[in-house]
């Protein structure tokens, strides 16, 4: 990175709100940030940092823009109605989408499914203009008026495959155990042995998540049912994000795009150091980061021997998480939605929820990640260009793994590693 002219203060933690750990032998001193942002938590550091650097809010680093225009810069409150990203699908659209589902030879298996095996003459336009709007436009649309509880659990994902391949053709594997599609919904606490089989940071418990990023170009979500309570998804968009911490605090956008981020990820013998912000060479700037593997948390802490974050880098976190909340986009899920959004250009979040089975309201979300090959994002060079490979290259790895779920994903196999889910 360029020399800025916008000097940051010393990397050293502030002499209040700290935490101690002390399992190594050696004391961490960690910030007081937690995977659930506090709001006077942030406030209260805001205010402490003020007062030690009160000079700190200067210049933009030269090679960030002042301002992202795209039609991608929205806030939640500038949609009036659904009806502005909301794509209604006809009596006619759906009878297509199931002679598709027909046309489909059944004795291939779900990663057969493409345009040319699952054909949809007349949807396949506005499924085109859907794409467009994902990479060029405001980066989201939702496809609503299937009915999951018509079909079987194999034709449900069939369909959703075929839907999702003229938007998005190919493919991401989501896992180390090479799982391509991901069922997300609550398992039961395993009270027996006083603990659940997954962190708290996976899709499969019931509490909200803060907003973060996946590892993919487009990120799809086909809502099978929903939980009787709760569950709203939140977008926000990430150039409305930049747009306001540049305008407002120009030093945070160089804390976030700084390359000395501590993810407690062991890999290869050592953590891995990445950015937070990334400058994409057509698109600008990108966040790129989920933050449990920033803060750990009480259910799920750091790994002891993981280098704490600073007082200035946990300021620019909860910057980002609360900046996000502020112009968040929520959505209200129905049976048959199909939410399909750019992740280059979202950051997502989610309420918690409540099930209850005897009423048949138990959220179930299919979770896709995708790519379109002619639309796609060129990449900054360095580690999201690994990351990308991990997850749409062609590699022995991935052609010995593809594993396809039908009716659930089994979280036990998903927590040993290191990219469990949205890490």
């Amino acid at each position: 990175m360029a020399q800025s002219s916008c000097p940051l203060p010393p990397q050293t933690p502030a002499a209040s709100g700290i935490k101690v750990a002390k399992e190594t032998g050696q004391e961490i001193v960690r910030p007081d940030i937690s995977w659930i942002p506090s709001y006077k938590v942030y406030k209260d550091r805001e205010e402490r940092l003020k007062l030690l650097y009160p000079n700190r809010h200067t210049t933009l680093p030269s090679e960030w823009p002042a301002e992202v225009k795209a039609p991608r810069v929205w806030s939640g409150s500038d949609f009036k109605s659904e009806d502005e990203y909301v794509v209604q699908l006809s009596a006619e659209d759906i009878a297509e989408i199931e002679a598709g589902l027909a046309h489909f030879k059944r004795n291939l298996g779900p990663a057969q499914v493409n345009k040319d095996t699952f054909p949809l003459p007349s949807l396949s336009a506005r499924l085109e203009e859907v794409s467009e709007i994902i990479h060029e436009g405001r980066g989201f649309v939702i496809l609503r008026g299937l009915q999951p509880d018509k079909y079987s659990n194999l034709d449900n994902i069939l369909l959703y495959l075929g839907v999702t391949s003229y938007i998005a053709e190919t493919r991401g594997m989501q896992d180390f155990d090479g799982r391509m599609i991901l069922h997300i919904s609550a398992v039961v606490e395993d009270k027996k042995n006083g603990n659940m089989a997954h962190g708290p940071n996976s899709p499969y418990v019931t509490r909200a998540q803060p907003f973060h990023a996946d590892l993919c170009d487009v990120l799809a979500l086909y809502a099978l049912n929903v939980a009787a309570y709760g569950g709203e998804s939140y977008l926000a968009s990430t150039a409305k994000i930049y747009n306001e911490l540049a305008k407002t605090r120009p030093d945070i956008i160089e804390v976030l795009a700084k390359d000395d981020w501590v993810f407690d990820e062991f890999f290869e013998g050592q953590y891995h150091n990445r950015p937070l912000l990334y400058n994409f060479p057509d698109h600008g700037p990108v966040f790129q980061f989920s933050r449990r593997p920033l803060t750990g948390s009480h259910f799920s802490p750091h790994h002891p021997a993981v280098p704490a974050m600073t007082e200035i880098q946990a300021e620019a976190l909860d910057a980002v998480h609360f900046t996000a909340r502020e112009h968040a986009l929520e959505l209200r899920f129905k049976p048959g939605d199909m939410l399909i959004f750019n992740n280059f250009a979202m950051l997502h979040a989610r309420s918690g929820f409540a099930d209850d089975e005897a009423q048949g309201r138990k959220r179930h979300l299919l979770r896709l990640w995708l790519r379109n090959e002619q639309r796609r994002w060129k990449l900054p060079a360095g580690q999201l260009e690994r990351i990308s490979w991990e997850c749409y290259g062609d590699h022995q790895w991935r052609r010995e793994l593809e594993v396809w779920d039908i009716d659930r994903s089994p979280p036990e196999l998903r927590v040993k590693h290191r990219r469990a889910s949205c890490a």
